[in-house]
């Protein structure tokens, strides 16, 4: 199977080209390139596919095997790839998603895509759409309890559920082990990624990221266009803010008239290859 490794901030997938490459069992594929000690290494595996819809369609796989409905950095790197391997020359673009089609606008410098604006669309606020246990029509500052520890949540679905948790100091808070327990809690049916956010001003703040099914990851654009909408509802910043994570930053701006959400970051491709997958392709 031939491969390209790319990333967003520092959140790293495989990435396969299945208009040349078939994938019979990608749950397992994924599980097995993921590994940072025996496979590849990376977050999970997204797979580049023809669309009936869209320009481009994307599946993407956790490191756990599990199936995701959206990955905010990948698809940046989706566009990137499809645009630098000469697979379109329009630097607007859509792809299909499982979480509906997004639209990407393309930076290009040199021939090669640097930075990607993409719609996100409008965020999920109801708690079915989430999916969490709550009553109501929203879930904004509710308490949560962890570890006989109360926190309080804001739960946002950007075609993947998210709970933003504030807090005074993202480097030092015990992320490793706090971080499971939220993502396997009982108010979530389908689990959820758990963003924590420190304020830095009314535009800029830090967030450090827990997703289900693969752990800490140095990005998340999902989970930081959740946690600026999170922001933005409990009065804490304005609708534009850069956010610091781990691997770089992203420029999020929440349009609340419009009710959708924009993400601005970087793609970077780091090195192609091939590895022989036949064992759990099957």
């Amino acid at each position: 199977m031939k491969f390209t490794k790319m990333h967003g901030c520092g959140n790293d997938y495989v990435y396969v080209n299945c208009f040349e490459e078939t994938i019979r069992n990608p749950a397992a594929v994924s599980m097995y390139v993921s590994d940072r000690h025996f496979g590849i290494g990376s977050d999970g595996m997204i797979l580049i596919c023809p669309s009936d819809i869209a320009d481009f369609r994307m599946a993407m796989y956790n490191a756990d095997g599990s199936e995701g409905s959206m990955c905010g950095n990948g698809i940046r790197c989706v566009a990137k790839y499809v645009y630098d391997h000469g697979m379109t020359d329009k630097k607007n673009i859509s792809v299909e998603t499982k979480s509906g089609v997004k639209y990407l606008d393309l930076t290009v410098e040199d021939g090669k895509v640097t930075l990607v604006k993409v719609n996100m669309g409008a965020p999920g606020l109801a708690p079915e759409q989430i999916p969490v246990l709550a009553e109501g029509d929203r879930v904004v500052d509710a308490p949560i309890t962890v570890l006989g520890k109360e926190y309080r949540m804001t739960c946002v679905s950007m075609g993947n559920p998210h709970a933003v948790v504030f807090v005074d100091d993202t480097e030092h808070f015990p992320l490793e082990q706090i971080g499971p327990y939220f993502e396997n809690h009982e108010l979530f049916p389908d689990r959820v990624n758990t963003e924590f956010v420190q304020i830095l001003s009314r535009s800029e703040a830090n967030m450090r990221v827990w997703e289900r099914g693969s752990g800490e990851t140095w990005a998340c654009g999902t989970g930081t266009c959740a946690s600026v909408v999170a922001c933005v509802l409990n009065g804490r910043t304005d609708d534009k803010v850069l956010v610091h994570l781990r691997g770089g930053d992203l420029e999020i701006f929440y349009d609340r008239k419009a009710d959708t959400v924009w993400m601005t970051g970087p793609a970077t491709s780091v090195f192609e290859g091939e590895i022989d997958v036949s064992e759990v392709d099957l």
